[in-house]
């Protein structure tokens, strides 16, 4: 039988997922029965996802080998990667939880064990961990960056997602991404969505208050501005538990400021004070927690300056961290967590209150592998018919995946690559761009890469392409712009996301280094030196202040994947790293 190259990695992928590889024989199922066993603890129990990005099914994701943390982060958590971080919390070498929180061998183990998340498998979770806990002391956090991510949310502006987290039974969220879409769509999404929606730092504009009313906002108030609750109280039984809600502080920045033109949001600490003296001081809580989308580094910094908060539920910068980590601040202590993204994570912590203080914890980041936990029939049927009408496009064939396709570091994916390959060869362009997001699903080498992927990778409400002429100087100022946002020692100035993705153009940082100067040698894929006067023609997506002409970048990266039919990284622009020896944030 004579195979052509895509038919022979295409071989090879079925080969993996039939257990055929060495090692695929290893038994999940006996190593993972432990992982959901979780004795009662305490009086409240909180679980908690975040940053799901309307993944309904399993997928894989591949975790950071590129995590870098400077100044006080320094090999601190979440800055530790692979094995680093695997000796900083105990984690058995080679098994099921080292895979579930790094990159090792993440391909070989990815065979082994299966996918990970899906609404289905995570409902059967959260099912087992709610019936195992005294009735009615359980609550399920929803830390936002759930109604964006998928080709399914795209077309139904979010409405799936609204959906499947009220038969999930969700009952406090946050947002972020949610916030991309047109105000009139958020306020009919968080009208529809069974539980409450809070943000104490989302608020209309001043100038912009006399323009609503009470009835365009169901949660409006028209003293303080909130545009949502700030925070709500929830009964667990005989406890009353305050939970504060915090959405992304830099949503207007980092995100297009004209879907939602009159909102604001932003980081200030007195506000959130504030907003903790207030909920204890007139609702007189057992306990306040806090659900945030500010990103982990935010949330330590936050917690170590604000006082009477038990507990931060933490997302948005995608960390896996499989530990609590308590912060002392002037009136105690705070502890920090983030659930990791894509719906592979559930975070779990029981808290034991008395006397309106809490006395102990236990906390657990349960990995949800869906080959170890049934489908609940009820959500998976909702599965089937939300995205039956959008199958034909989602399933589209596109090529084969010769490398391992991914997303998350703080550099370069390869699944960026593809994107920023496609930007140039369809643009005709020497140089592309691509942002440095971290949501994105990965592809192993040898799987067929389907429109869905391409979705997974590229689903925003502000898709179009461009192709402009750009200044060598100004191509160095975004990428010290980028920098600057993802190393500064100060976690207040940081927005998240990783580093701009780049094609055809190589470079050198120093993360230790000050604003404006962390970039340097920047050349074209040739050797050709970039001059600052000098313009080049460069292809990206995503602009953030005004819409561009082309078409959506979906479209771009089908068509180059249809025409090269295997997908196959021919040059990886990561660029050199300066000054990061001994950083457990790089492997």
């Amino acid at each position: 039988m004579n195979l052509n190259r895509r038919e022979f990695i295409r071989l090879l992928g079925l080969a993996g997922a039939a257990g055929m590889f060495p090692g695929a024989g290893l038994s999940a199922s006996s190593e993972g029965s432990r992982l959901y066993d979780m004795p009662a603890f305490g009086n409240a129990r909180i679980l908690h996802f975040t940053d799901c990005h309307a993944q309904l099914n399993p997928i894989y994701f591949r975790e950071p080998s590129v995590n870098l943390g400077v100044g006080d982060a320094f090999g601190k958590a979440p800055h530790l990667v692979g094995k680093n971080l695997v000796k900083q919390y105990g984690i058995a070498h080679g098994g099921i939880e080292e895979h579930a929180y790094t990159y090792l061998n993440f391909q070989e183990a990815a065979r082994t064990y299966g996918k990970v998340g899906g609404f289905a498998h995570l409902a059967t979770l959260v099912k087992k961990l709610r019936a195992e806990y005294t009735q009615g002391r359980s609550l399920l956090l929803d830390g936002g960056d759930t109604w964006q991510g998928s080709g399914t949310a795209f077309w139904t502006r979010g409405q799936d997602m609204v959906e499947a987290c009220n038969l999930l039974g969700v009952d406090v969220m946050t947002g972020h991404w949610e916030f991309t879409y047109l105000a009139a769509e958020i306020l009919d999404n968080a009208g529809n969505f069974d539980g409450e929606f809070v943000s104490q730092n989302c608020k209309v504009k001043e100038d912009a208050l006399f323009d609503y009313e009470l009835a365009d906002l169901g949660d409006f108030n028209e003293d303080s501005g909130h545009v949502f609750k700030p925070y709500t109280i929830r009964e667990m039984g005989d406890l009353r538990i305050a939970v504060v809600g915090q959405s992304f502080p830099y949503t207007p920045i980092a995100n297009p400021q004209r879907f939602i033109p009159d909102w604001t949001f932003g980081i200030n600490e007195g506000d959130m004070q504030e907003i903790v003296e207030q909920a204890r001081d007139e609702e007189s809580p057992d306990g306040l927690i806090v659900l945030s989308h500010n990103g982990m580094d935010v949330d330590l910094k936050m917690a170590s300056r604000v006082s009477g908060i038990d507990a931060i539920f933490g997302g948005h910068t995608h960390d896996g961290v499989p530990a609590a980590i308590p912060v002392t601040n002037p009136g105690g202590k705070t502890l920090v967590t983030n659930a990791g993204s894509n719906g592979k994570f559930l975070g779990v912590m029981d808290m034991d209150y008395k006397g309106k203080k809490l006395r102990d914890f236990r906390y657990r980041l349960l990995p949800v592998f869906s080959n170890l936990l049934d489908a609940d029939a009820e959500m998976a049927a909702y599965i089937e018919k939300a995205r039956k009408p959008y199958l034909p496009k989602l399933q589209e064939e596109l090529a084969v995946a010769e490398n391992l396709l991914f997303r998350r570091g703080n550099f370069n994916g390869t699944f960026d690559q593809v994107i920023c390959d496609a930007l140039r060869v369809e643009g005709d362009a020497q140089i592309s761009l691509s942002p440095g997001f971290r949501w994105g699903t990965t592809v192993l080498s040898g799987q067929t890469i389907t429109m869905e992927h391409v979705m997974d990778q590229t689903c925003i409400t502000y898709p179009e392409t461009y192709v402009n002429e750009m200044s060598g100087e100004n191509i160095k100022l975004i990428l010290e712009d980028v920098a600057d946002n993802l190393f500064n020692k100060d976690p207040y100035y940081q927005q998240g996301g990783d580093m701009v993705r780049l094609g055809g153009l190589d470079y050198s940082i120093d993360p230790d280094a000050g604003a404006g100067e962390r970039i340097a040698d920047m050349q074209l894929d040739d050797g050709t030196r970039i001059e600052a006067a000098k313009n080049y023609k460069v292809a990206g997506w995503a602009t953030v202040g005004s819409q561009s002409p082309g078409a959506p970048i979906w479209d771009v990266v089908a068509d180059y994947l249809r025409r090269e039919d295997t997908a196959r990284i021919k040059k990886l622009n990561t660029p050199k790293i300066k000054n990061v020896a001994g950083n457990p944030g790089i492997a």
